[in-house]
């Protein structure tokens, strides 16, 4: 490998030992195993009736972050529907190495959340695609910070809608009505917050915590409610009937595929790692969605972010890990049983794939290495592993260590690298949906919106038929 790609890696692309990547890939697979899960949530409530507990849920409010508009809109009815005890704290987004391009992920979260927004029955103002004023977000800020746990979920709501709608005008009137902290005051709340939320051991903002799990914004908050459903603390529902698993707050949107089918020429782009969770659980689901609606599918891979100087600690790693678990039991998507590939197995596989790619088995190969790594537990940093990889693929492995170690691959991967920065996008899975001109109609982080892409083929795909008809 030349000097270029392993100063771009970093310490964290070095390949750990045999006996280290074993141990950490059996931890891993033990936490995410559902009887594990269960068993900690069997020894919260235990411990919860035991002390004589309410259910106590804690939100941590991030106040210039898109998902955290979202989100706060959902406080009011969350605590009217179930019977908890709801904490709000107010916290600044990532920092240190949990942060990775935080202005980016800024403009994401405004982007992203506008997108999504409707399909949740939320409010997201239009002129908030750019960052509301720096003025009226500490304004906003200071008036939150004055509110005691009873007032905070409605007050926050209209502060978060006045904010996002840059209404100053507005944001005075909230604060002459609920008052507004001090300076020091909302420092002082601020780092309470922080604080909170590093004690149980999460980074981020929009996130919700209850009894040792992390649920982020709208698009886990339905994790949540099937969880305070189980337990049977679901109040009186608005037509006055009860119910336990009827009627969610925040219902995952379903993927639909819809009836119309395309020719070619819509293109969906996915960019992959090899070392990712969220992919693993995705390609194979990305991949079947361009078939089924015959848009044309271009895979750019890329190396993990780990493999490209970006740290990743162990607060994210495990939030991570954890959350893709339950999201592939919610999909029904085998996943669990992990065996670490960061660094040479990744190189090695992705040395094959500019061959794999002529032998028409590119996305077989990229298939088959995430299906080993993160579902069958076979140790791919050796040729027995690999092999298995290669031949799972339909590849030949004789043909294929002929290949091993050529150097084409880290061009490809870097080009699609700066692609992926260029689209606004720098996560993995990305994805991008491309018109039949080669303008993007979107682009966003793959795994939560693939039910997104497929609403937007249909939608671009309907318009087409309308405009046909109508010449």
């Amino acid at each position: 490998m030349t000097q270029q790609f392993q100063d771009q890696g970093g310490p964290a692309s070095m390949s750990p030992t045999p006996l280290l990547r074993w141990l950490q890939s059996k931890v891993m697979t033990h936490l995410m195993r559902p009887k594990q899960l269960q068993k900690q949530r069997n020894d919260v409530e235990h411990r919860r009736i035991k002390d004589k507990q309410p259910h106590v849920v804690e939100y941590f409010h991030q106040i210039d972050d898109g998902y955290s508009h979202l989100a706060v809109q959902l406080l009011k009815p969350l605590a009217a529907r179930y019977a908890i005890d709801l904490r709000c704290h107010l916290v600044t987004g990532p920092t240190g190495n949990n942060s990775v391009e935080p202005e980016l992920l800024l403009q994401l979260s405004r982007t992203d959340a506008a997108q999504i927004a409707p399909f949740y029955g939320l409010n997201f103002p239009s002129q908030a695609a750019s960052a509301p004023h720096a003025e009226l977000v500490q304004l906003a800020s200071s008036i939150l910070a004055a509110q005691d746990t009873q007032q905070w979920p409605e007050c926050a709501a209209e502060v978060s809608l006045s904010l996002w709608a840059n209404d100053e005008t507005r944001l005075q009137a909230l604060a002459q009505s609920h008052g507004c902290a001090s300076a020091s005051q909302l420092s002082a709340c601020i780092a309470s917050g922080n604080a909170r939320r590093d004690q149980l051991k999460h980074y981020s903002g929009a996130m919700f915590y209850y009894g040792k799990e992390w649920y982020w914004g709208v698009d886990r908050l339905y994790h949540l409610e099937k969880r305070l459903a189980q337990l049977g603390v679901c109040q009186e529902a608005s037509n006055g009937s009860h119910s336990n698993t009827e009627q969610l707050l925040a219902p995952r949107p379903l993927l639909n595929l819809g009836t119309l089918k395309d020719n070619g020429s819509l293109t969906l782009e996915i960019y992959p790692s090899l070392r990712s969770p969220y992919t693993a659980i995705s390609f194979d689901r990305a991949v079947k969605l361009a078939e089924d609606t015959g848009v044309k599918l271009v895979v750019r891979p890329v190396l993990p972010m780990v493999m490209r100087g970006v740290p990743a600690t162990r607060q994210k790693g495990m939030y991570i890990f954890s959350d893709t678990a339950r999201e592939a039991r919610e999909a029904h998507v085998p996943y669990g049983d992990f065996y670490d590939p960061i660094g040479e197995p990744v190189r090695r596989c992705y040395s094959l794939y500019p061959w794999a790619c002529e032998q028409g088995k590119g996305n077989e190969l990229l298939s088959s290495f995430l299906r080993a790594a993160f579902v069958e537990g076979i140790n791919t940093n050796n040729d027995k592993g690999l092999k298995k990889v290669v031949t799972h693929a339909g590849l030949d492995w004789s043909l294929a260590k002929e290949h091993l170690g050529q150097p084409d691959w880290q061009t490809l991967v870097e080009n699609n690298r700066l692609a992926m920065y260029n689209a606004g996008l720098w996560g993995v899975p990305s994805l991008r949906l491309l018109d039949e001109n080669g303008h993007q109609v979107l682009a966003l982080w793959g795994q939560d919106r693939l039910w997104l892409f497929a609403f937007e083929i249909q939608r671009l795909l309907a318009a087409r038929k309308e405009n046909t008809q109508s010449t």
